[in-house]
């Protein structure tokens, strides 16, 4: 009796992909949710109600309904059967015999339809801003993994249009939620959580490349694209692009925030360094910097939390 109600409990957690929810969408949320605690005059009851919302549906966009519709998609196109499996090539579920590709795929065309609705119903009630918030959430999943756009499936378009815009709205969420205005400051914890959360997913996408080339169609990451350019070593690329990126915003954070921009350059320093020396094809290695790249991001975001 235990063993049946605890097995979709566990299937559930193995198809959240709770540490990648965790260090990147809650860690945007704690980002911009921290300062508005220590610093503003909002009621704690507010703030724990607006929390929980956006941590349900961080986990209900980017944990559940992201994670269905990437795996059904990457299994029907091969890449993760081929995929070394330590921490990429999807939740394993369809693979393992936990969960049929069909009732996955089952599950994510009724999650779409359910929270198309609920979208809609937010826009009669007048919850225009939550309406937004979940609209763009699930316009990641969605132009991420589904036909036409498949967008993963495209070099750096699937990262600015889909990813980017899903946990940049989910880091401002908090601000826009309790606030009059977006301040500063929020938009550039926004913004660097979201360059971070792009960086470590193309170094999850190295120990891929190779499945992903095999995959039909053909899934050209961006990982994927600068192999088939400048050669393997050149997995590496998009991951430094990103962290590069951060470190650029790290300096906008300016003297007006001195330790957050201290923080954040040593941050991106240190992820460079990892990527750098990082052998792309020992993929025990990749996964475990990988490990450590979302340790700092967490760092990051609550760091920059912190330090407004």
């Amino acid at each position: 009796m235990n063993q049946t109600f605890l097995a979709p409990l566990k299937n559930s957690w193995i198809l959240l992909r709770s540490i990648a929810v965790i260090s990147s969408s809650i860690t945007t949320i704690v980002s911009t949710m921290l300062p508005i605690f220590l610093y503003y005059s909002v009621s704690n009851n507010r703030l724990l109600l607006i929390f929980l919302l956006l941590v349900f549906g961080a986990f209900l966009i980017h944990g559940v309904l992201t994670h269905v519709l990437n795996d059904c998609v990457d299994h029907t196109s091969g890449t993760d059967q081929n995929s070394p499996a330590i921490l990429s090539g999807g939740s394993r579920v369809i693979q393992t015999g936990v969960i049929s590709a069909s009732s996955l795929w089952l599950l994510g065309k009724w999650l779409v339809f359910s929270l198309g609705l609920i979208v809609i119903g937010l826009i009669i009630f007048g919850f225009y801003k939550i309406a937004i918030l979940l609209a763009i959430g699930i316009w990641g999943a969605v132009s991420y993994s589904l036909r036409p756009l498949q967008l993963s499936y495209r070099p750096f378009i699937g990262e600015w249009l889909s990813m980017f815009p899903s946990v940049f709205i989910l880091g401002l969420g908090g601000a826009w939620l309790t606030l009059d205005s977006i301040p500063i400051w929020a938009l550039q914890n926004a913004m660097i959580n979201a360059l971070i959360c792009m960086a470590w997913v193309m170094v999850h996408h190295i120990p891929d490349r190779e499945a992903d080339r095999m995959a039909s169609p053909i899934k050209i990451t961006s990982v994927v694209w600068s192999v088939e350019k400048f050669g393997s070593a050149f997995s590496r690329l998009p991951a430094l692009l990103y962290f590069a990126l951060t470190g650029l915003c790290a300096v906008w954070l300016g003297t007006d925030r001195i330790w957050a921009m201290i923080g954040t350059l040593a941050v991106a320093g240190t992820a460079i360094f990892l990527v750098l020396k990082m052998q792309v094809d020992d993929h025990d290695q990749v996964s475990a910097y990988e490990k450590i790249i979302l340790l700092l991001a967490m760092i990051t975001g609550v760091w920059l939390g912190i330090f407004i």
